[in-house]
């Protein structure tokens, strides 16, 4: 069949990782190019210094820590696309305590095949991830002023919703479970004496401060986009202004969302700053940003801000809600790493890959704690941003990510590669069919793609709906016209689904889609 792609605009572009350096003095560690020199004669290419962090931190020596991270990235990917596969068959994915096997719950003995093709172990299990994520919504709106409880997540690795409470709260928790009509065996209660909060302080330090109360708040800057930075929302309101590291005026907080749906901020800031695709260590030196592979449960990961540096640990939980003193967020990812104030909207990463900025925690770096992240990807699909990136090999000129846009008349053999592949045949003009397989599937922040071969002289539009609070599926992408169609779209994570639709004609089809 003729490939005829409709381009169908992005909403957002993905954007990944690098806090923000500036033209005036130059961190150290770079070349007379600009170009970062941490990345060099190291295992898998990665910076000594994170190198460092990781074995201090996790115990690993080199070979190991570029294993890992390694093998987190591609966990990253294949997850992502088992997801889409598996559709609401899908359990969530997690790398185990070595590091490297990566294991996928699906509910259907049906999809063990698809999961141990793609090199993963499955793990049949009785909720899907879209289930869990349910039933923590009920949560969001039932517990949300339920004293003693600090947050609850999805834990995938059990299979369950852990609630979060404070030692003389465990009763609380589980009726406010049984009032969320969420059932007695999908939930874990936790007990911890911990009481999260955001992480800033108010005292005259580096690297940005914000205006509050008559007074100066400090907090870390996140990764680099193409017009600023992005960090925590709590980091400052709509309209406020920053001044950086130097006392000199900075920018303006154009976008902020905190306590709620999220805790993320970006900072436009004027033509004296340049956003570049590096994170200070704190130690003299400038760890290179590469992309924004989103990494699993299990993984390494590594933080710096400018109170305490760089730390690191394990992702153990995504999708948390956590009680601070101002109110409840959504959407957190839970990790062991520890972190103070001051080190908020620092940059998360996972060797090379943008994970996300820091939002608030409880202990210290002397005796250890627990800290949460604002995913980025998150960030970027809200406002659009493009992230800035430096090569694949940490150097080089620093450049945007970002989905590349279908041509109209262009040939669209990349479809043909897709990994996620579904068929279907529709005998009546005006009706249409749900894939995969009549249902959805999860997915994370980032770009979905599509392209659907429709029957020759039939018209088939192509449509991708994401599930709201309401339980309704809404339309943001659509690809029309004649023709077969190609499909892009980047947006935030959650539970979608492709609907194909017979404008014209009837008979056979093929879908195929990703998401990365």
């Amino acid at each position: 069949m003729q490939r005829r792609p409709i381009a169908v605009a992005a909403v957002v572009a993905v954007a990944g990782a690098a806090a923000v350096a500036f033209t005036l003095p130059s961190l150290a560690g770079t070349d007379e190019d600009g170009r970062s020199t941490a990345a060099t004669g190291t295992p898998g290419g990665l910076s000594p210094e994170l190198l460092a962090a990781m074995k201090r931190d996790l115990g690993l020596d080199g070979e190991q820590a570029a294993t890992r991270l390694a093998r987190s990235e591609w966990a990253g990917g294949v997850s992502a696309t088992l997801a889409a596969q598996t559709g609401e068959d899908f359990g969530g994915a997690w790398l185990a305590s070595d590091g490297t096997t990566l294991k996928v719950a699906v509910t259907d003995a049906g999809a063990v095949s698809v999961v141990k093709a793609a090199g993963a172990v499955p793990v049949l299990v009785k909720r899907s991830e879209a289930e869990l994520d349910a039933a923590k919504t009920k949560l969001d709106a039932a517990a949300a002023d339920t004293d003693g409880l600090t947050g609850w997540y999805v834990d995938v690795t059990t299979n369950k919703v852990v609630v979060v409470a404070q030692p003389a709260a465990k009763s609380a928790a589980l009726a406010a479970a049984r009032s969320a009509g969420v059932s007695s065996d999908a939930v874990t209660v936790k007990v911890s004496k911990a009481q999260p909060k955001p992480l800033f302080d108010v005292r005259g330090a580096d690297p940005y401060f914000i205006n509050v109360d008559g007074g100066q708040a400090r907090c870390s800057i996140g990764f680099s986009v193409t017009t600023g930075f992005v960090t925590a929302g709590h980091c400052g309101e709509e309209g406020t202004t920053t001044i950086g590291f130097n006392n000199q005026a900075q920018g303006t907080v154009e976008f902020s969302v905190f306590p709620g749906d999220a805790d993320m901020g970006f900072v436009a800031v004027n033509d004296d700053w340049t956003p570049r695709p590096v994170v200070n260590d704190f130690q003299g030196n400038e760890l290179p940003v590469a992309g924004n592979t989103e990494a699993p449960v299990g993984a390494a990961v590594c933080r710096s801000g400018s109170t305490t540096g760089t730390f690191c640990g394990t992702i153990l939980a995504k999708n948390q809600t956590v009680r601070y003193p101002e109110g409840a967020v959504t959407g957190l990812t839970r990790t062991d790493v520890c972190a103070e104030g001051g080190d908020s909207g620092g940059p998360w990463l996972s060797g090379d890959q943008a994970q996300g900025v820091t939002s608030g925690g409880s202990g210290d770096c002397t005796v250890g704690g627990e800290t949460f992240f604002q995913p980025v990807n998150e960030i970027l699909a809200a406002q659009n941003l493009t992230l800035v990136t430096s090569e694949g090999d940490g150097g080089g000129a620093a450049t945007p990510t970002t989905a590349p846009p279908a041509e109209e008349g262009g040939e669209a053999s990349a479809c043909d590669a897709l990994p996620v592949q579904r068929s279907g045949t529709i005998n009546r003009t005006g009706q249409a069919q749900a894939q995969p397989n009549g249902g959805a599937y999860r997915a994370r922040a980032g770009t979905h793609t599509a392209c659907l071969d429709a029957p020759d002289g039939a018209d088939f539009d192509l449509v991708l709906q994401r599930l709201n609070n309401r339980g309704d599926f809404r339309t943001v992408a659509r690809a029309t016209g004649d023709g077969d169609k190609t499909l892009s779209f980047t947006g935030r994570s959650g539970t979608y689904r492709y609907v194909v639709v017979a404008s014209a004609g009837t008979g056979g089809y093929s879908l195929g889609f990703n998401v990365q």
